[in-house]
């Protein structure tokens, strides 16, 4: 009689248990509906103090070969992409733009980080890897996708090149005026497979072949 009813005790206990136990984890399910981003894992403090905050730029100088090859030498720019902006066609094809007729200029979208290249570095590049005092030409390209110019993504940039080009101005250093235009960033439509890093792909040193 003794060990029937021990067995009883038992079995109750571990009734009890598991009837704890669902219910537990019944509270946890039910806790963790309402707040599903309980278990989520958060990006601490320090990681977000030092997160990279990259920035855009986009430059025409010509033939954009070069130009691109020219900005990945920079120390601080992440990427380049090279493509077509400032027209009004959409889905420019290369040989579209080589028509002078969709209003885009070969041009170079540069991701740069700013603790490393300033905006005003990059100006300075632009000012020294083309002649800024050649209207729609560049060497012998000739047409208006080969201008020069500069499209600025905020008003700071805007400031930036318009001071520097002032500056530039007044130094002397051209006989002539320069023509770069200054201009919104706008729709930046990526070239062909073909055309990003053409020069690095082909061990060439210049985009002037063609």
């Amino acid at each position: 009689m003794e060990k029937c009813l021990l067995k009883k005790a038992a079995l109750l206990f571990l009734l009890i248990v598991a009837g704890y136990v669902r219910c537990d984890a019944s509270k946890a399910t039910a806790e963790h509906n309402q707040n599903p981003q309980r278990d989520t894992p958060t990006v601490s403090h320090a990681s977000e103090e030092n997160k990279v905050m990259l920035e855009r730029a986009t430059f025409a100088a010509g033939c954009f070969w070069g130009v691109e090859a020219t900005f990945r030498s920079v120390k601080g720019v992440v990427s380049t992409s090279v493509g077509y902006t400032g027209g009004w066609t959409e889905n420019p094809t290369y040989e579209m733009v080589c028509t002078d007729k969709t209003g885009h200029a070969e041009a170079v979208e540069v991701v740069f980080d700013p603790q490393v290249v300033s905006y005003e570095d990059l100006l300075n590049v632009f000012w020294e890897c083309h002649d800024p005092t050649q209207k729609n030409r560049q060497g012998p390209d000739i047409g208006t996708q080969y201008r020069s110019a500069i499209f600025y993504h905020s008003p700071e940039q805007e400031e930036a090149g318009r001071r520097s080009k002032e500056q530039l101005e007044k130094s002397g250093k051209y006989k002539r005026p320069i023509v770069t235009e200054i201009v919104p960033a706008s729709m930046f439509w990526r070239a062909e497979e073909y055309h990003q890093q053409y020069l690095e792909k082909r061990g060439l040193a210049t985009c002037y072949i063609r």
